[in-house]
């Protein structure tokens, strides 16, 4: 009886490497298989066109001012802005996935539209006639609170796309506001989309 719960031992312990390798070979192809899912997913992400997502980067020939627009509000866009910095698709998502992370900001008008996830909502950033009329005044105080009073914090303005601007006179609005880090996200939702990130729906959506 002994002799067999030896004999028994030995071949347990004569098969533990065999389990061990078949495990091992086991987790190895999952591990080949979650590379390929991922590889795969990597290669299905839409890529830019030539003018970047929807346009961000296209070369109107528009000079850049330092004047808030006026309606219309549709129409091709400079592709800089003064006090403030112009960012793509890419470079926004880098700046998302940072130890700084920026306050994202839509400033379409319209209810229940698509938009960035995470974004704040603040309809009517973009309008107004000059940097001292009631609409500043507005904008400064929502930013302070969402700032927190730190005006170093990164925030990045956005509307539809590349021919809005709406998001341009609400960056002008915030460098004239003391902001010393403003990104302009010239593609806006149109670009955002193209690239396949995720989005959500402002307030009055369905």
């Amino acid at each position: 009886m002994h002799e067999r719960y030896a004999n028994g031992s030995s071949a347990a312990a004569a098969c533990a490497p065999a389990r061990a390798a078949c495990a091992l070979a086991y987790a190895l192809r999952v591990l080949v298989y979650a590379a390929l899912i991922l590889a795969a997913g990597a290669q299905a992400q839409p890529t830019a066109g030539e003018n970047g997502y929807a346009d961000e980067s296209r070369d109107w020939g528009i000079a850049p001012t330092n004047q808030l627009r006026q309606a219309p509000y549709h129409g091709p866009t400079p592709l800089q802005i003064p006090g403030a910095q112009v960012v793509q698709t890419r470079q926004l998502q880098a700046l998302l996935a940072g130890p700084d992370s920026p306050i994202l900001i839509d400033v379409l008008s319209e209810q229940g539209h698509l938009t960035l996830a995470g974004a704040v909502w603040l309809s009517g950033a973009g309008r107004g006639a000059n940097f001292v009329d009631p609409v500043q005044s507005l904008l400064t105080q929502l930013l302070r609170q969402l700032a927190g009073g730190n005006k170093a914090r990164p925030m990045v303005f956005f509307c539809a796309g590349s021919q809005c601007w709406l998001s341009y006179n609400a960056a002008l609005r915030a460098v004239a506001a003391g902001y010393s880090r403003v990104y302009w996200y010239r593609g806006g939702v149109e670009a955002w989309v193209a690239a396949g990130l995720p989005t959500a729906r402002t307030a009055g959506g369905r």
